[in-house]
């Protein structure tokens, strides 16, 4: 029987995930590096990755930038040629970003082997150990998230003059955002309109 004590097992849990958070950063900034990019590009690129197709604005709210940031961030991976706006299929009014193919084929290749490692350990363990954990990880994320919250209301304001280009810049990027989703609509009405005046010619020539 072990004699390690509770306080003990607490200890050591709590030393381990910080080591784990340590080791995940060690992780993301290998990443970094082979994509050349910085943390919070990689970080946009790991939502698109896992989370699929996302506009700008849920991208924002995901990673806590505003659309001025989020629009400076979408154009460097789209110069890197990591990221591309792509129209939504379910309407084309709306722009969404998407990573890239060959995007998608490195970050298999760096992330998807510690993947496949992860599942095959947690494979090890009987249901019900797996239902302790996740609901361990779950409650962990929502500790996470309230207190990067609470952490965050606690940043100094900032000044006037940077409030104010601050919102000159999110205008302009929401402006940008709107131009490309007037241009994918007006797009597909070109294409329609095409269409359409094929489908008269046609019948002009069977009549």
């Amino acid at each position: 029987m072990s004699n390690e004590s509770r306080d003990d097992l607490v200890g050591q849990i709590g030393r381990a995930i910080t080591e784990f958070q340590e080791a995940t950063n060690a992780v993301d900034d290998a990443g970094s590096q082979v994509f050349g990019l910085n943390r919070t590009d990689l970080r946009c690129m790991g939502l698109l990755f896992t989370r699929g197709p996302l506009t700008a604005g849920q991208l924002a709210e995901a990673t806590d930038l505003s659309p001025g940031a989020m629009t400076t961030v979408l154009d460097r991976l789209e110069r890197a040629g990591l990221a591309h706006r792509l129209a939504d299929p379910d309407d084309r009014r709306r722009v969404l970003v998407d990573i890239t193919p060959d995007a998608r084929d490195q970050g298999e290749r760096l992330y998807g082997p510690i993947r496949d490692e992860g599942v095959a350990r947690l494979l090890r363990y009987s249901d019900q150990e797996l239902r302790l954990i996740r609901d361990f990880v779950r409650a962990g994320i929502e500790l996470q998230e309230r207190h990067a919250a609470r952490i965050r209301a606690l940043a100094p304001p900032q000044d006037v003059r940077t409030v104010v280009r601050n919102a000159a810049r999110d205008v302009k990027a929401v402006a940008k955002e709107a131009k490309a989703d007037v241009k994918a609509a007006a797009k597909e009405a070109k294409a329609a309109a095409k269409q359409a005046a094929r489908s008269v010619s046609v019948r002009s020539r069977r009549t």
